[in-house]
């Protein structure tokens, strides 16, 4: 016990290092836990004897994954993704299977070793693609989409993988067919006929649809009405623990049987409760899976054949890649998104070390080749976070060349007031401007945004406002009012500092996304600047107030003393802002900060403390009358509202 704590001690402290080092150089954290692992187990062999058992505790990192996986996707959501079930993902298995099972066969392997090979390694990693596609913000592209697509078939297709081996397995006396150090599990499977385990495989799925559908959500009803935290949380372990546990003792893969669970109760009333349950375990183990597959990389394996480990690593990354690259290029995937979905799945998968253990247990694999696959697996691993480092700078050259561009729309109009960016903050402007009977020119990089404008009978050209000639030719000389209302700050701020340049009298109004860019726009020149979320933010806290037993016309009151203080600070304190130095580190604004906070509470609280020196409360209809703000105070360069 002592041996396993200090073990568990030596994989924290490695990972609290190793792992934020590994993000901040743009590495991601999914190879930072591996790098962890290869200097804990083969650089200073700090395993241990308790590292199989370490393992197994870890593996439940890729259960609970794959468990949170299965809540997000109801059994509807898995017929509507059908098409690309079946044409993405059966498709690059099926391909992948029979390539590597050809070869296979090509360098002497019998038909059933290389059919089961190729099955192992057609499966992805749903851990490192899913966790690096999430860290990345890749996940909501067409490429990430497709690969989620791929990587859900596969977790589907270990099912029937599982049941088809105990067909591939030799014919041996009974009782012959186990090893010594195999699971009770994989003893009964691999002493059952061929026909005999497929059936036990398909009757404990049964089990678990079942389970999941008519058993799990009566019983975590009756432990939420208990009104107890932790007995929710230990509802939600018992479920995948369990669950995992039925699995196991029956040879069966955890992390499938979770999977399904997790589709079943997806469309639950307990969905959202268990996902933050199970959540902060995940994430943890999963980190812990990821170190012990680079702590358990047979290093002496490879430097004793280092061509042929080496040679079958890269001959499997590139057989991969070639076939998914040809299935996108035949769905007719766009090129950025073309090379993702080929680089982030060209590696092999967790799910393959438990087929070749269940293959070894079977008597299909023998144990050199199982070893060498193992090693060949984990090398994969490691590499797909290089590999989604190509992907970047790939993307990075294909934007520099590619497409043909959408020329820039010709404006034949120039008005009074230029808008730049016609967002969700630049529409609202543009309708009351124009709905109050001035004229407008809209600007915006984004052809759909412009295009979805013209529709509802809003005119609007499509071109980049922070360039001179599109400014130019929207009348940026001859304007009175520029709003600066673009989604990206970085671009607010250059647009605006050309503007003032080139009209000192020009009238800016810009949206600031907070303080600090406030503080950016206030020095860049711009003349009204308003915080996007500040007023909504008021009028929330004028609810909040009225129902927390203010009237109407003290909760106005105070929102407007709060709006004019705040904004006459904010003023002050962009004198004292430093560019380039954040806040915190800045003591001359920390201290008026404070100061001007203590006189902001100062006011508010005086307000309504001496009725006596107040003017006479209005009646009850000037009361429901009363504007939620004064009007913005209009000075030659304010600061935001």
């Amino acid at each position: 016990m002592e041996n396993f704590l200090l073990l568990a001690t030596v994989y924290l402290i490695t990972m609290v290092i190793a792992v934020p080092l590994s993000a901040r150089l743009g590495l991601g954290s999914v190879l930072g836990y591996l790098i962890c692992g290869i200097l804990i187990g083969p650089v200073l062999n700090l395993t241990g004897s308790e590292m199989s058992d370490l393992q197994h505790f870890a593996e439940f990192g890729v259960v609970m994954m794959l468990f949170l996986i299965g809540l997000e996707l109801e059994p509807r959501s898995l017929w509507n993704m059908r098409s690309k079930l079946i044409g993405l993902g059966g498709t690059q298995i099926l391909a992948t299977i029979l390539l590597i099972a050809l070869i296979g066969t090509g360098f002497g392997l019998d038909w059933q070793v290389a059919l089961t090979v190729g099955m192992i390694l057609s499966l992805s990693s749903t851990a490192i693609v899913l966790q690096t596609l999430t860290e990345k913000g890749l996940m909501q592209t067409g490429g990430g989409r497709s690969a989620f697509s791929v990587l859900l078939t596969q977790d589907i297709a270990v099912i029937p993988m599982i049941a088809l081996m105990p067909l591939l397995a030799p014919v041996t006396p009974q009782g012959e067919a186990g090893h010594g150090d195999e699971h009770i599990g994989e003893a009964l499977m691999a002493n059952l006929p061929g026909w005999a385990a497929t059936l036990t495989t398909l009757a404990a799925v049964g089990v678990v649809i079942l389970l999941g559908q008519y058993l799990i959500r009566p019983v975590f009803r009756f432990v939420v009405s208990s009104r107890l935290r932790e007995m929710e949380t230990a509802m939600a372990l018992l479920i995948v623990v369990g669950i995992a546990s039925l699995m196991i003792l029956v040879g069966l893969s955890p992390a499938l049987g979770t999977f399904l669970a997790g589709v079943m109760l997806a469309g639950s009333e307990f969905r959202h409760e268990l996902e933050a349950q199970i959540e902060p375990f995940k994430g943890l183990l999963l980190g812990l899976f990821f170190i012990t597959v680079g702590a358990g990389m047979d290093f002496q394996l490879l430097f004793d054949k280092p061509v042929p480990v080496l040679g079958i690593t890269a001959a499997l990354i590139g057989t991969k890649a070639a076939v998914l690259w040809l299935i996108a290029h035949r769905s007719k995937m766009g090129r950025k998104d073309r090379s993702l979905f080929t680089l982030s799945l060209a590696q092999a998968g967790e799910f393959g070390f438990v087929l070749i253990s269940y293959a070894v247990a079977l008597a299909i694999l023998p144990d050199d080749l199982a070893k060498g696959f193992l090693l060949v697996i984990a090398l994969s691993m490691l590499v797909t976070p290089l590999l989604f480092i190509i992907h970047a700078q790939l993307r990075r050259r294909l934007s520099e060349i590619s497409e043909p561009e959408t020329p820039d729309d010709d404006i034949d109009e120039q008005q009074p007031i230029i808008i730049a960016g016609i967002g969700r903050f630049g529409q609202v402007i543009n309708r009351m401007v124009t709905m109050s009977g001035f004229q407008t020119t809209v600007l915006d990089h984004d052809l759909k945004v412009i295009q979805v404008m013209r529709r509802f009978g809003f005119k609007g050209y499509f071109g980049d406002p922070t360039r001179p000639e599109i400014l130019a030719a929207a009348g940026l000389e001859k304007a009175r009012i520029l709003v600066a209302a673009l989604d990206d700050p970085a671009a607010n701020l250059k647009l605006i500092t050309y503007a003032r340049e080139r009209r000192p009298d020009l009238h800016i109004i810009a949206r600031a996304r907070d303080r600090v860019n406030v503080y950016q726009l206030y020095a860049a020149g711009a003349n009204d600047i308003v915080r996007e979320m500040f007023d909504s933010s008021l009028r929330a806290g004028r609810y909040v107030l009225e129902n927390a037993g203010l009237s109407a016309f003290e909760a106005a009151e105070l929102e407007k003393i709060f709006y004019r203080l705040d904004r006459a600070s904010l003023r002050e304190l962009a004198e004292v802002w430093k560019p380039g130095v954040p806040l915190e580190q800045n003591p001359e604004y920390i201290q008026l900060s404070r100061e001007l906070n203590r006189t902001l509470e100062t006011a508010l609280m005086n307000r309504f403390a001496d009725n006596s020196d107040d003017p006479p409360l209005p009646s009850e209809k000037e009361k429901e009358t009363a504007p939620a703000h004064d009007h913005p105070v209009r000075n030659s360069r304010p600061g935001g509202r």
